[in-house]
């Protein structure tokens, strides 16, 4: 009999992250009266070797914090530490790399390139990196074929369904290994089935002693893949639940 994981509240305000530590960590859009305070000072974080959940309502700021984690947008305020980073310690160049070398990112849009194959959408961060190209969709092509897409390696996304792009998009974050994967509703699209079966590649593949995974998500059939689950709203983490399994 498998007994269920044991859930304990932590106050966040102590915990001890190595992989992402955001602290006071604010995010406003626009000036004046139209100025819209959308993180309203974040305390969150993740450690490498875990899977941390981001939960909340629509609208509470999630993937606002998850782009700023990203480097997609810049914090209004607060300190933010990435792998051992700062916020702002890198410019130009050399963010650009780092965030290519070091994150692995699934949208909820999915971003394929429409001229591109599934395999080679996949293999991208790959052919950005120097790998050479036939190598590269290989590795991508392996790594679909564990997702449960290796007939489709080489179909044209715009006749993949919704849950089909979705795996490719994921096999595109992890296919060059990076250190921090980010998953934005990473089940939205897939049956309960197929959205196991994602979850626990992450689970094992992706979280390992040097890597961390961040999972923003309404999913809660999936929940028992989480060590940390952060719950958030209007704009702000209001506790976080530290899961043993």
């Amino acid at each position: 009999m498998t007994t269920a994981p044991e859930i304990q509240k932590t106050a966040h305000a102590n915990a001890r992250w190595d992989a992402v530590a955001c602290r006071g960590v604010k995010k406003h859009f626009g000036e004046g009266d139209a100025r819209v305070e959308v993180l309203r000072g974040v305390d969150f974080g993740a450690t490498l070797g875990e899977m941390t959940f981001l939960v909340g309502p629509s609208g509470c700021g999630k993937t606002t914090l998850i782009s700023v984690i990203a480097g997609l947008l810049d914090p209004s305020e607060g300190k933010l530490d990435v792998l051992g980073h700062q916020h702002g310690e890198l410019h130009g160049t050399a963010r650009v790399l780092f965030r290519r070398r070091n994150l692995g990112f699934v949208f909820q849009q999915y971003n394929l390139l429409t001229s591109l194959t599934a395999a080679e959408n996949a293999a991208v961060p790959l052919i950005a990196d120097g790998v050479r190209r036939g190598v590269a969709v290989k590795r991508a092509t392996e790594l679909l074929d564990r997702l449960g897409m290796g007939d489709k390696a080489g179909v044209m996304p715009k006749v993949l369904s919704g849950g089909q792009q979705q795996r490719v998009a994921l096999a595109r974050a992890l296919v060059h290994e990076p250190r921090l994967i980010i998953c934005d509703e990473p089940t939205a699209a897939l049956d309960h089935k197929t959205g196991e079966s994602v979850m626990q590649l992450l689970a094992t593949a992706a979280v390992a002693p040097d890597r961390a995974v961040i999972v923003v998500t309404h999913d809660n059939r999936v929940f028992h893949h989480a060590h940390t689950i952060a719950h958030m709203d209007d704009g702000v983490v209001t506790h976080i639940e530290s899961i043993k399994h």
